[in-house]
């Protein structure tokens, strides 16, 4: 299932220009006879066409077709009556405003003589290795987009974008600007699936019928944001499954304010098209300027939800990461926030870091309160230099100290915002994001640095630099604690202004590489008040994320399962924090809180002061336990086994190595009641012939009545007997191949 064709007659046979038998190889060929391009990579084939009248017409996304299978040629629409004229219906790939087009456009124009009519057109292509580029112009005025797709050999995952170049001799104003237009054949039982949330409350999974009217997805915040997460997927209502069935899946590379969109057309068709949001949008190309889109990007999965999912942790992990497609295992990290907030000082530090170590923490990280005159998030935002009451020799003897107890060591900024209350402030007013003569909005008591500015965006990496240079430091928490009001650049022209939700990103995005090209071995967090930017354009230059600032080990259960519908628990931190949780009060045991953290990276937030030697001896072995099952649950393929969505009191994860030597099942009850027997949990994705021993992580005994050894096949049929009685209980078993 899954596959589909858009086009109004059959046609000759599509000739390959690369050999499509090798699955481990990506594909892109055109066909001069059919006029139809076709991308084949893993299980995938992405194809569109050249129809009559000059458009790229959408022909196939779905499972990967056979050498020769006719594509073409491909024929526009007829209109639908005069209401529905052929331009609005054709499936186009790239369709702008004009021509008779009604449905959701991925551009709209303004030129300078008042016309906002464009009607693209194929003009050439190219094929770059496994990239095509593709040209297309306005049928009178000065203007090129060039769309260039890529497939990715191993999951078939499509990466879509557009380039947009004045090549007349006066301005022309982009009012919408998306990255690509995805089309979905008609059919009656469509379902999205998409990702909503709040400060404390991120990543709660929606399901929705796919009916007439859009659905619209976007931040308007300036950055990605909690609300909306740039991600969708769509599958097949009766048909699909966690593990069976059609899904289509995208998400945005973007770290601005963005917009996906998901429509029904009037005959039926399923349109996405996403990009920069045109909510206060306005981007002035002078002539011979040009606007790079960010890819969108999109794949299918035959296998489910489940599928999809590790079809985009792959991608992510060896196509998006640092580490050129080997991601460096996330480190055992703490974080000193919740047992000093601001109150930092050096012996307090080091006191932290001696008991860090004793646990088997490899990355000490100093949160807030370090630098200017920061006793409160009331000042010294933008003052990046160590207080020296609290650190009078500087960080060196800090660092040093935790260098000699064996771990890495890391501190928190968050150098896009300023305090009122700063000398950076006093010094650059002008340098805050604001429309002049207008009222200021402080959140959190802070604003947010005009990054955009090429003068803010130079201050802020010689700081960073010289941080990084003058300490041994190897992690930064890039925190980002509030969006965007009054979105003024007054050294703009009033016309460019707008400008700014793409200058602002594309320098942030600079600095970060920076960094990294000169400190090779900086590794760096994406955090923002939790998770406000997560999203494929800041992974790109960030090891880790940091998905909420809610620790609560229930609530994460929930919120780390819709996480993973999106993103890799390779970049997952999940921290273990003290009892009552501050979010819930909710009281849980020490186990329990370390096995909900241990399905992703693995940080400890506690208050290490308040604990009992009892407390360090359970950390302890937790750790240990961990080190050893982390590659398999932060670089395996994850199995949704039990959802915490559907109500019931019982969730279970399952983390498959890729080589299929070693398993881990993490099982969780919410609460025991009645006394009811639960099911035995049966296991996914283990190799049927292979035998494997099961252990308790941990500790402990394996579950009565569970052999010591058994086949995948057996733990695949019959399952593990996992009895948990009790509230919040919970318990991992590892399995390890013979």
């Amino acid at each position: 299932m899954g596959s589909f064709l858009l086009r109004a007659a059959g046609g000759a046979a599509f000739i390959v220009l690369c050999s499509l038998p090798d699955l481990a190889r990506a594909s892109v060929g055109f066909d001069a006879q059919s006029r139809v391009f076709r991308l084949d990579g893993g299980q995938v084939t992405y194809a569109f066409g050249i129809n009559e009248a000059g458009q790229l017409q959408a022909v196939h996304w779905g499972g990967r077709l056979a050498a020769g299978d006719p594509l073409g040629p491909v024929k526009a629409l007829p209109g639908h009556a005069s209401f529905d004229l052929s331009a609005s219906v054709t499936p186009q790939e790239f369709p702008a405003q004009g021509g008779g087009i009604y449905s959701e456009v991925a551009l709209k124009l303004a030129y300078a003589d008042g016309n906002r009519d464009t009607v693209l057109r194929y003009v050439s292509h190219r094929i770059e290795g496994d990239a095509l580029v593709i040209k297309m112009k306005d049928i009178a005025a000065p203007l090129q987009v060039s769309l260039r797709y890529t497939i990715d050999a191993d999951t078939g995952v499509v990466g879509r974008s557009a380039s947009i170049e004045n090549q007349g001799d006066t301005p022309v104003r982009i009012d919408q600007a998306a990255s690509a237009s995805y089309t979905l054949a008609p059919q009656s039982d469509y379902r999205l699936h998409h990702l909503t949330g709040r400060w404390i409350g991120e990543w709660t999974l929606q399901q929705r019928p796919v009916t007439e009217g859009a659905t619209v997805l976007e931040s308007r915040r300036g950055s990605t944001g909690q609300q909306n997460t740039p991600w969708f997927a769509i599958d097949r209502d009766g048909m699909s499954t966690e593990e069976n069935g059609p899904v289509w899946f995208g998400a945005l590379a973007w770290s601005g304010s963005w917009r996906i969109s998901i429509d029904k057309d009037q005959l039926g068709a399923v349109r996405v098209v996403g990009g920069y949001n045109p909510y206060d949008f306005a981007y002035r190309l002078a002539p011979g300027e040009t606007l790079d889109t960010p890819v969108f990007y999109a794949g299918y999965s035959e296998r489910g939800m489940g599928g999809a999912s590790r079809l985009m942790h792959r991608f992510q992990r060896e196509r998006i990461l640092p580490g050129n497609g080997k991601p460096r295992l996330r480190p055992v990290l703490y974080n000193s926030w919740e047992a000093t907030e601001f109150a930092v000082d050096e012996a307090g530090q080091m006191a932290l870091a001696e008991k860090a170590a004793r646990i088997g923490v490899e990355r000490f990280v100093m949160d807030d309160g370090w630098f200017g005159a920061r006793n409160s998030d009331k000042a010294g935002l933008g003052d990046w230099t160590v207080n020296p009451s609290k650190f009078p020799n500087g960080l060196k003897p800090l660092i040093d100290k935790v260098h000699g107890l064996g771990m890495e060591f890391g501190l928190w900024v968050e150098p896009e915002m300023v305090n009122p209350d700063s000398d950076l402030y006093r010094a650059h007013p002008d340098w805050a994001i604001q429309f002049p003569g207008r009222p200021l909005t402080p959140a959190r008591n802070q604003l947010v640095l005009n990054l955009a500015r090429s003068d803010v965006r130079d201050h802020l990496f010689k700081v960073l630099d010289d941080l990084v240079t003058r300490n041994d430091i190897q992690f930064l928490k890039w925190d980002y604690n509030r969006n965007w009001s009054e979105p003024g650049w007054s050294q703009l022209a009033p016309e460019d202004q707008p400008k700014l939700y793409v200058e602002y990103v594309r320098n942030l995005y600079w600095i970060l590489a920076e960094l990294r090209r000169k400190h090779p071995k900086l590794e760096i967090e994406s955090c923002s008040g939790g998770g406000g930017r997560v999203d494929m354009g800041v992974m790109a230059f960030t090891d880790q994320v940091w998905p909420s600032d809610n620790t609560d080990p229930y609530d994460r259960l929930s919120m780390q399962d819709g996480f993973s519908h999106a993103y890799a628990p390779a970049v997952m931190m999940a921290w273990v924090t003290d009892s009552p949780n501050w979010v819930n009060k909710r009281e849980t045991s020490l186990d329990y809180r370390f096995l909900s953290s241990m399905q992703g990276g693995l940080g400890i937030g506690a208050n290490l002061n308040h604990w009992k030697d009892a407390d360090f001896a359970t950390a302890k072995r937790m750790v240990e336990a961990y080190k050893g099952i982390r590659r398999t649950v932060q670089q395996g393929d994850l199995y949704r086994l039990l959802s915490p969505w559907d109500g019931g009191r019982r969730s279970a994860t399952l983390s498959v190595s890729p080589d299929q030597k070693q398993a881990v099942l993490f099982a969780f009850l919410h609460s025991g009641t009645k006394a009811l027997p639960d099911p035995a949990i049966r296991l996914r994705g283990l190799d049927p012939g292979k035998r494997y021993r099961i252990a308790r992580v941990g500790g402990g005994e394996r579950p009565e009545s569970a052999p010591a050894e058994a086949s995948g096949a057996y733990w695949m049929e019959h399952g593990v007997p996992v009895s948990l009685r009790g509230d919040f209980q919970a318990v991992a078993y590892v399995f390890e191949a013979k």
